[in-house]
């Protein structure tokens, strides 16, 4: 029974969509969390093979059989196609804490951890041992980079290492301009990196909060539109209500194929314990 398998890979398919709205459901109170959404594709046997012809009729007395050609319909099967991050903007909440920096804009915080430079919009921010600007994860917060050159190959090669950017803001009170210029006191020690992409939905997410830019041409060039706002935080953009309707109904779904499923093994097991004793 081939068709069993067209079900089959809609429950599939269903299990990653609850899969994917439960985790934005545990994280619609995560600060600066960008949620997810899958995209399913049907896979046609007949499309993929060319075969697009029309239904065909034989010249001659039509058998019930003759209208009921597949043209491997059988072999039609659901598949996820993907899944993409909604970055959309999420409220800025006041919380009157200095340690908490949300960005209001598409840019992202340069943040540097064990992996590497990693991007996110999570302003959760405290101060190490040392006296340097890091995550609630204690990523180094890094700072603005000399503009990039360059080089012979066409790849922009930038002049510092990204150890090098940490900013050091000592253990008094800092302040956070909208620009991002970062003071203690009256002295200005360092300007916040914040980066931009040409095409956002490039970026590869990293857990919860971080992002991975695969290709350093994505970096946007010029005047940005990111904002720092101090003493505010950025909430997450999943609307809790409209996921937990939609896992409802993903998993209405997914009880419902596997009804099928099991009408699918009903049905084979008739055909040979009953159909087999004439």
């Amino acid at each position: 029974m081939r068709e069993l398998w067209v079900p089959l890979s809609g429950a599939i398919a269903q299990q990653r969509q609850v899969e994917t709205i439960a985790n934005n459901v545990a994280n619609a109170n995560t600060p600066g969390f960008k949620k997810d959404q899958v995209v399913f594709k049907e896979y046609l046997a007949a499309l993929e093979k060319g075969d697009q012809q029309g239904v065909d009729l034989p010249e001659k007395d039509w058998k019930p059989e003759d209208f009921y050609r597949s043209y491997n319909a059988e072999d039609s099967f659901v598949k996820v196609d993907g899944t993409y991050t909604l970055h959309e903007q999420g409220q800025l909440t006041p919380t009157g804490n200095y340690f908490d920096n949300a960005l209001n804009g598409p840019g992202f915080y340069e943040v540097l951890t064990p992996n590497g430079v990693r991007f996110s919009r999570k302003g959760a921010f405290s101060i190490n041992a040392d006296g340097k600007l890091v995550t609630d994860q204690g990523f180094l917060v890094l700072s603005k980079d000399a503009p990039p050159v360059a080089g012979a190959d066409g790849k922009m090669n930038f002049a510092s290492s990204p150890e090098s950017r940490a900013i050091t803001v000592g253990n008094g009170k800092f302040s956070i301009s909208l620009e991002g210029e970062v003071f203690n006191g009256a002295n200005k020690v360092a300007d916040i990196a914040v980066t931009e992409f040409n095409d956002v939905h490039a970026l590869k997410k990293e857990g919860n909060s971080l992002f991975i830019n695969p290709d350093q041409q994505n970096v946007k060039v010029g005047d940005l539109k990111t904002s720092i706002h101090q003493g505010f935080v950025e909430q997450s953009n999943v609307n809790a209500v409209s996921e937990m309707s939609n896992l409802i109904n993903a998993n209405r779904n997914f009880e419902s194929i596997q009804r099928v499923i099991k009408t699918y093994d009903n049905m084979s097991s008739k055909a040979v314990n009953e159909i087999s004793k004439f």
